[in-house]
């Protein structure tokens, strides 16, 4: 008989987890929480919009083919994709922006005539960001995290040194322009900390970026989730949604089962792609690896405030991904990692994929996600929030020279509180665990249980990291951990 599995949480790691398992014959079964599947990368949808609630980005689209090959499949079978062009636009005073072009060549321009002699260094920078970005890709983030032997390999070696510097003094030191800074500082934002505090090895974020470009999966991030179900589906694995995980039953001390809604369900492995510390509440004081004081003193990716609004009419002067950097990036840096507070004057990003795909608003309107970086934990009430939405408003029309208040239809938003409430999210963070120095690789949390036997965790607070691509390599990640340390 086959042994069961169930995976607690529904998304990019665990469905990603849930099809490589079942294709190994394992039976296995996905407990969602909420009523809908997808984990942060749910869609929301009202009046004829459509929103995108989580990852709006698509990147990296060699994971996502890597991944549906293992399968003997393709991203085209199940979703189209388009390469945003341009990529993404940076504003950084009134009508002030430059746009990122969808090739090098065209962008190395863009940096010499913004500052001379920029784009020399742009392609020493590119050509070292590519060459780690092959290193994670084939020596590192499939890797387990088990072991510190696993970062030691000859091409690791020769960049030990990038580990100890960070990408903010590499950029600072060679480029004097604030807008190229802040540029090229940008992709590493999606891991979850700070410039100065991010390691020059993963500067192969900004390979992502300019080398691998931006791409638009034709109706949306969902579309991509959707793509993982069809593909767990037609591999036999099952998914049930509005099913609350209340406890994981050890004993002697290996894992038996859960309780959900009230019922006990037993199973031979249990994978957790929920939030990793509130999983291990799921469990007895003695069966968990880390105490409350260990995560306190964790760095977590920021949380965010998110507005999903509808327009009236089409927006002037803004491109698919529109970044707001008009004000010091720096200051806000400090309100999110080291004095945590709402911040005075936050950089945003906007989100307006109806620009690209119809099918995100009605005709003549307009879908728009806005995002604001916050540190996670802090308080969170509608008040503020209505505050923080007339500040990026009033900037907006300030900087793309439009009114817009008058033509917005409805307005939803997400914070820290319904982080907390839908993910079970520790402080309310949306991003799970920075990748820095002290949190990569082995330093992050264990995804294999030292203390239950056939208890892991995938996701991003465990191996590799924050973002979409990392989630679906977690999921990779552990299923090959649980074929090494269980048998059928």
């Amino acid at each position: 008989m086959k042994n069961k599995i169930i995976i607690i949480g529904s998304g990019f790691s665990s469905l990603a987890a849930s099809s490589y398992l079942a294709k190994a014959g394992y039976n296995v079964t996905i407990l969602e929480k909420n009523n809908a599947i997808g984990g942060r990368a749910r869609k929301f949808d009202k009046d004829g919009f459509k929103f995108d609630m989580g990852p709006t980005w698509y990147w990296m689209p060699d994971v996502f083919e890597k991944f549906f090959l293992d399968f003997k499949k393709k991203p085209s079978n199940y979703y189209q994709l388009e390469k945003l062009s341009p990529a993404y636009q940076v504003y950084f005073d009134t009508l002030n922006s430059i746009t990122i072009p969808d090739n090098l060549e065209d962008i190395y321009k863009i940096f010499e005539d913004e500052e001379k002699g920029s784009s020399v260094f742009l392609k020493k920078f590119l050509k070292a960001a590519k060459f780690n970005y092959e290193v994670a890709i084939n020596d590192l983030v499939y890797k387990p995290g088990e072991s510190i032997s696993e970062l030691i390999t000859f091409s690791t070696i020769a960049k030990v040194n990038q580990f100890f510097k960070s990408i903010s003094s590499d950029i600072r030191k060679n480029i004097k322009s604030k807008k190229l800074i802040q540029i090229l500082e940008f992709p590493v934002l999606f891991l979850g900390a700070k410039p100065s505090n991010t390691p020059s090895f993963y500067n192969f974020m900004n390979y992502a970026d300019f080398g691998l470009g931006t791409w638009h999966p034709k109706g949306g991030m969902f579309e991509v989730v959707k793509a993982f179900v069809d593909l767990a589906f037609s591999l036999n694995v099952t998914i049930r949604v509005n099913q609350n995980v209340e406890k994981i039953v050890v004993e002697k001390g290996k894992v038996k089962g859960v309780v959900v809604n009230n019922e006990f369900l037993d199973a031979d492995i249990v994978i957790s792609g929920a939030d990793y510390q509130h999983t291990e509440t799921l469990l007895d004081d003695k069966h968990r690896m880390y105490s409350q004081k260990y995560w306190a003193k964790k760095t977590f990716a920021p949380s965010a405030l998110l507005f999903y609004v509808g327009f009236d009419k089409k927006l002037q002067n803004v491109c698919h991904h529109t970044l707001f950097f008009d004000t010091d990036f720096d200051v806000h840096a400090v309100d999110i990692y080291d004095a945590p507070k709402w911040p005075k004057d936050p950089l945003f990003y906007a989100s307006f994929p109806s620009i690209t795909d119809t099918s995100f608003a009605p005709k003549g309107k307009e879908a728009a996600t806005f995002l604001i970086p916050l540190a996670p934990g802090l308080t969170d009430i509608p008040e503020v929030r209505e505050e923080y939405f007339t500040k990026i408003l009033k900037r907006l029309e300030k900087l793309t020279n439009q009114k817009l208040e008058k033509d917005i239809l409805f307005k939803e938003s997400f914070c820290v509180n319904d982080f907390k409430t839908e993910y079970n999210s520790y402080k309310g963070n949306a991003y799970g665990l920075a990748n820095t120095l002290l949190q990569t690789a082995v330093l992050r949390p264990n995804i294999r249980s030292k203390k239950v036997k056939n208890l892991f965790f995938t996701g991003q607070l465990t191996v590799p990291g924050p973002g979409v691509p990392p989630a679906i390599i977690s999921g990779k990640i552990v299923s090959d951990l649980v074929l090494k340390h269980t048998t059928k």
